[in-house]
């Protein structure tokens, strides 16, 4: 019995124990979270109520708060319809389907392969001498031959220094940012959605004043035009009482375009288009949701953009180690055996089979700091993630105390806006008596009557400025989403 394929295999077993011993060891530097100062509060939220774990913002369909059936209908209709995320969401699987090639390299690589080939050998000659010394060309003609191989091939990279692993690690956490950037999106095309839909019934409201207030002009203006036939009033009332009444239909008719501009924006969020699409008028208004607010350090767990952020950081933190794993060798375990032969009838026989075994090391002696390069490369996008991250952080709490503070200031404007529009309404009572007992002229009834209307509108649209303020309070605080919807990235720690 020969002996060489026991050497063989004390070889190979070498080599397999040389790679289990390294195969804890992973290059590159381990992914720690940056710091971040985060404050105990956000400075405008004093007298907000703090969220408690039973009374947080809806998990998902955080617009019901708005208690309205048709905004949560068209919310649905976005998650099934909206290009915008069916995009980020493509861009998601792509992301996953990296994540799963990468997880792929840790196995053998299996290969089989059957084939035929043709050959042949050009005409050839050669000079011939005969007896009488005279010489003559013998010419010969190259013959053709077919051959035919089968094979099976197994490789396997042995991961030495982690650069799989970490490879891994970068992709998965690519995966993870890719799903948080999908939550993101969807929570932006929400509260778009939320916002054109609260923003178009605030106009409805206001179109039914103006119709209210148009209505109540032409009974003004018709028993304007009679006084006037009496003798009692000037045909310059008429005038002012016409001009009036002209004037509130113009508003009435500009609100027409911008209810329309609403309602194809929504269509467009909802996947129709603009033609297909529209909303019949309702009669009554959303309710202003009670928002309770969170502290800073929840928001890094309930905001999907800060999430993704992070997971570029895991991403951008394990491709150092990929790169840095070009400095050392690679191991490939390879084997391959199969049959030739010139005869198909023949191949499958044991005189034509063939093998080959053995590792392989490859190694980059000199590359002129190419290698070097691609790691600082490395370090410095590591470097420029981690900025980004921080920055989304604490744009995130801006926003926060942006819309915290502009709804607390809505809020007091509004209380003083009721109190004008209460002055304004008893103002027009007691003016409309005065007119009817003959003691003032028409001119002051439509200054009383034109500050009564702006006043109910300045009602209607600091009402809707809240409402648009509450959704985008409700979008920068997460919308109702966790952090713990995302797996955690796999990731490989260094001995």
């Amino acid at each position: 019995m020969s002996l060489y394929p026991c050497r063989l295999s004390q070889a190979s077993a070498l080599v397999v124990a040389i790679a289990a011993t390294l195969a804890g060891c992973a290059v590159g530097p381990d992914y720690q979270q940056p710091s971040i100062e985060v404050p105990a509060s956000f400075k405008q939220a004093e007298g907000w109520r703090i969220a408690e774990p039973s009374d947080a913002l809806h998990r998902g369909a955080w617009w019901e708060l708005y208690g309205d059936p048709v905004l949560d209908g068209l919310q649905q209709r976005l998650q099934q319809s909206n290009q915008t995320l069916a995009q980020a969401e493509a861009q998601y699987r792509q992301a996953q389907a990296l994540a799963r090639g990468a997880r792929a390299s840790f196995f053998p690589n299996l290969s089989a392969n059957f084939g035929k080939t043709r050959s042949g050998q050009g005409a050839g000659g050669s000079t011939v001498r005969l007896a009488d010394g005279s010489t003559v060309n013998s010419a010969s003609t190259g013959g053709i031959s077919t051959s035919y191989q089968s094979s099976l091939g197994v490789s396997w990279e042995l991961d030495l220094w982690g650069k799989l692993r970490r490879q891994l690690e970068a992709d998965s956490a690519s995966a993870q940012a890719s799903k948080a950037t999908l939550a993101a999106t969807k929570l932006s095309q929400q509260s778009q959605l939320a916002q054109s839909y609260l923003q178009l019934r605030v106009l409805d409201a206001q179109k039914r004043l103006l119709d209210a207030t148009v209505e109540a002009y032409a009974r003004s203006l018709k028993l304007t035009e009679n006084q006037y036939r009496a003798g009692i009033v000037t045909k310059s009332d008429v005038a002012q009482a016409r001009t009036q009444l002209k004037s509130t239909e113009a508003q009435a008719i500009d609100l027409k375009y911008q209810r329309a501009q609403l309602e194809h924006a929504i269509a467009v969020l909802v996947g129709v288009a603009p033609a297909e699409f529209s909303l019949a008028a309702l009669d009554s208004l959303p309710s202003l949701p009670e928002i309770p607010a969170a502290v800073p350090s929840q928001l890094l767990q309930r905001r999907p953009d800060i999430a993704a952020a992070e997971r570029e950081v895991i991403s951008a933190n394990a491709l150092i180690g990929v790169n840095k794993a070009a400095y050392y060798p690679d191991l490939t375990l390879s084997a391959a055996g199969g049959y030739r032969n010139d005869s198909l009838s023949q191949l499958l026989t044991v005189p034509n089979r063939y093998w080959s075994i053995g590792p392989e090391f490859a190694m980059t002696l000199f590359d002129g700091g190419l290698i070097r390069s691609r790691v600082e490369q490395a370090e410095a996008s590591y470097d420029a993630t981690v900025a980004s991250y921080r920055q989304t952080v604490l744009t995130g709490f801006r926003e926060v105390e942006d819309y915290l503070v502009q709804l607390d200031v809505l809020e007091e404007e509004s209380g003083v806006q009721q109190e004008a529009l209460d002055s304004a309404r008893e103002s027009l009572r007691l003016i409309n008596n005065q007119y009817k007992a003959g003691t003032i002229d028409y001119l002051n009834v439509v200054t009383v009557q034109t500050t009564a209307l702006s006043n109910e509108r300045n009602v209607l649209t600091l009402f809707g400025s809240r409402l648009t303020a509450s959704v985008q309070l409700i979008a920068a605080l997460g919308g109702g989403w966790q952090v713990a919807q995302l797996a955690e990235p796999e990731r490989e720690k260094s001995e």
